[in-house]
């Protein structure tokens, strides 16, 4: 439908020391079948410092990278932390897959429940987060679910509030971004290969529809950030690539990983917001790539 857009190169930020690198199962792992993983690198988020936190959802870590690309264990736990986002009184939230919506104190790194599930039960799995400009967090709960059970769900908590359900019956659904007006949540769906948009009203989906279709891959689109003109980075995980797309869902540009093909998630960052930091999991790797647009400011810094 349109040509093949621009090629934007990468280059490696910083790589996960050998020395934090792990050969063990985890619970997620053996979950999983994959055997034993160095690590599985996850949601990207700066701090105001400029620090870059991310998780490992193998072996249960939260890495904080400084701006100098030194590599420190901020937690670690019996978990598995996927998405991570910061608030912006400098708290640390994380969907967990295994224990649900979790905070950590920016300090001290200690651990807070905020929820485990909603008036609809249980969550069945979290995987990602954002928050919008009131402080309410939108986040997805795939659970396990696929084409053949597609009970995947995206809840919405208003700060002082309990979690709501906006939408369910989605074939995993994973990262989620929200347009610079806050008036649109869109929503990876991974085994369909699909974005969707759902406007919001009175903070409720409304007339939810597909945005953008993919092609290709072994995963699906993953996580997302959304830039100053309202274009989406959509990372394509198990094809070394995030799409840069418009607002209106034209392809701009592809940026491909130069490590492996497990690009993850993605967050804008630097003195201009116009460099793009992806987490590869393959190779335990940070990539960063410059584009011509910068990306929104994140609740944390607004």
């Amino acid at each position: 439908m349109f040509p093949a857009p621009p090629e934007i190169r990468t280059d490696v930020f910083t790589r996960l020391p050998d020395a934090l690198r792990k050969s063990v199962e985890s619970t997620w792992t053996l979950r999983r079948g994959s055997g034993p993983m160095h690590s599985f690198l996850e949601g990207p988020a700066f701090d105001r410092q400029g620090n870059l936190f991310c998780v490992d959802i193998a072996q249960g870590r939260l890495f904080r990278i400084s701006p100098a690309g030194e590599w420190t264990v901020f937690a670690e736990y019996d978990g598995a932390p996927n998405g991570l986002k910061i608030h912006r009184d400098g708290r640390i939230f994380v969907a967990d897959h295994h224990l649900g919506l979790l905070s950590f104190d920016p300090r001290t790194g200690a651990r807070t429940v905020v929820a485990e599930g909603s008036k609809d039960g249980p969550f069945r799995g979290l995987n990602d987060l954002v928050f919008g400009d009131d402080g309410t967090l939108y986040f997805t709960d795939p659970g396990e679910s696929g084409l053949d059970d597609p009970h995947g769900r995206v809840f919405r908590l208003a700060p002082g509030g309990e979690p709501e359900l906006l939408h369910d019956g989605l074939a995993y659904p994973n990262g989620l971004v929200l347009g610079p007006r806050g008036d649109v949540l869109y929503v990876a769906v991974s085994r369909t290969l699909q974005v969707l948009r759902m406007p919001l009203r009175d903070g409720r989906v409304f007339k939810s529809g597909v945005f953008l279709q993919l092609s290709g891959g072994l995963a699906g689109p993953d996580g997302m950030a959304v830039d100053a003109s309202g274009g989406l980075a959509v990372v394509h995980a198990g094809f070394g690539t995030v799409w840069h797309f418009g607002e209106t869902g034209e392809p701009l540009a592809r940026i491909r990983s130069c490590a492996g093909i497990r690009t993850t998630n993605v967050a804008y960052g630097g003195n201009d917001l116009r460099t793009l930091y992806i987490t590869e999991a393959a190779d335990g790797a940070i990539l960063r790539a410059r584009l011509p647009v910068a990306g929104r400011p994140m609740f944390s810094h607004r």
